[in-house]
């Protein structure tokens, strides 16, 4: 009987420490993973606009390089930069002095060639009147064979000179052409109405003629009524880029200003030089540097402004527009190993689990590591569900989902370290206080 109740008081005894321990380990446990805080957004539709951001300058539709035909001191330059010119107005003007020179040579030897050549006439009909006579001579057997032939062979060497003397006259005429030319190359006139954008020469300065290599560019004369920007773009998303698409520029030098333009020209071929621009797609993490591959684009701009050449720009490009399309803002999408079971990550496991519609990847190779795949949080109650998904465009806010959502869900905002590193399938969440207060408050236009 003493052993029953023994018995029986130990069974109370443990009874009553279950009971004492339970909250308790219930508690630590709760204190030892407390809900995370997070920030949610019920997803809706919106209308999404894929842009393309490039850096550029502004240029001149029309712009003019003035470069020295021929080389010598320059002697006028009358104008300066920024300075508007007329088309005829006289920009430079070269040392002429050697040029006149070679003119008056050349004037010279085209003239001695004029008076070979009329020699040479006068010495064909002197010996044109000497073989007909000695062919009179001949038929009547009064001159030997001799005689008459070379007779015969004076006037045929007569005609010959003559010949050759046009020639040398004519060739006399095409070097006082050419050096006539080069004379009236010493005098530069603008062959545009516009302003000296950028002048590189000065008086006094000797510049080279195109003659040797290229040349000295001495001045540029633009259009300044007519500009455009000149971007470049990687070649990973030079392919989204048309003409006439629309585009929103940012120029440094007008601050809080947005100016428009359309896609006038696409480069055939990359421009490969080093470069100090980048771009960027709101729509992909393309990779931009200054050895990247790039096409310059070209926008024309539509607003009239005191645009001047080299101004810094800023291009955003629309490519892709869709309309009332499920969307969520972009920082709620991140990536995960694929699982198999619920709450449970295993580098082994399938590709993912087929949710939402979603249809399963081929199954792993042998060795083969799974990708990670593109998911979004989903607020159910106080805990949240990973949903994989599939992106479509994006903003700069927003992002298309092709599949995985149907409209009607919450998914979880932020904070950033809870998305990407803190929440698991099932965790339980809690939301902040901040954002809670902000739903207790009466939307705009609510009773």
């Amino acid at each position: 009987m003493a052993k029953k109740k023994n018995k029986k008081k130990w069974w109370i005894i443990a009874i009553v420490v279950v009971a004492v321990a339970a909250p308790l380990a219930q508690r630590a446990l709760v204190k030892r993973d407390p809900p995370i805080p997070i920030q949610k957004e019920k997803v809706a539709r919106r209308d999404i606009t894929e842009t393309v951001v490039a850096n550029g300058k502004i240029e001149a539709v029309t712009e003019v390089g003035i470069s020295a035909e021929v080389s010598g001191e320059i002697i006028a330059l009358p104008v300066k930069e920024g300075q508007l010119v007329k088309k005829g107005d006289l920009l430079v003007k070269i040392r002429p002095d050697q040029y006149v020179a070679a003119l008056d040579s050349a004037k010279a030897s085209y003239r001695m060639d004029v008076a070979n050549q009329e020699t040479s006439a006068a010495n064909l009909e002197k010996a044109r009147l000497e073989y007909e006579r000695n062919k009179a001579l001949f038929e009547a057997k009064l001159i030997s064979d001799s005689d008459f032939l070379t007779a015969k062979t004076a006037y045929d060497v007569a005609k010959t000179t003559l010949a050759g003397a046009a020639e040398q006259v004519a060739m006399a005429a095409a070097q006082v052409t050419n050096a006539d030319v080069d004379l009236s190359k010493t005098t530069i006139y603008s062959p545009l109405d516009g302003t000296v954008s950028k002048l590189n020469s000065h008086l006094g300065e000797r510049v080279a003629g195109t003659a040797m290599m290229a040349g000295t560019e001495i001045m540029i004369v633009s259009d300044l009524n007519a500009m455009e920007a000149r971007v470049d773009i990687g070649e990973a998303d030079i392919v989204l880029i048309a003409v006439g698409q629309k585009a929103t520029m940012d120029v440094d030098a007008f601050k809080d200003a947005k100016f428009t333009g359309v896609v006038t020209d696409i480069a055939d071929s990359a421009n490969n030089n080093d470069l100090t621009t980048s771009s960027s797609s709101s729509s992909s993490a393309s990779t931009s540097g200054t050895d990247a591959t790039k096409f310059q684009v070209k926008i024309r701009l539509k607003d009239k402004e005191r645009f001047l050449p080299g101004m810094s720009v800023t291009a955003n490009i629309e490519t892709r527009m869709r309309t009332n399309v499920i969307s969520i803002p972009i920082q709620c999408v991140t990536t995960r190993l694929p699982t198999n079971n619920i709450g449970t990550n295993n580098a082994l496991a399938s590709r993912h689990v087929v949710t939402n519609a979603m249809a399963a990847d081929p199954p792993l190779k042998h060795g083969e590591e799974p990708k990670p795949i593109e998911v979004v949080w989903v607020v159910q109650g106080d805990h949240v569900k990973m949903v994989p998904v599939k992106r479509g465009i994006s903003d700069d806010n927003y992002v298309e989902i092709l599949s995985g959502l149907t409209g009607t869900e919450e998914v979880v905002t932020g904070g950033f370290k809870a998305i990407n590193r803190d929440l698991e399938d099932g965790k339980k969440v809690v939301v902040n206080a901040q954002q809670a207060q902000k739903d207790k408050e009466p939307k705009p236009g609510s009773s």
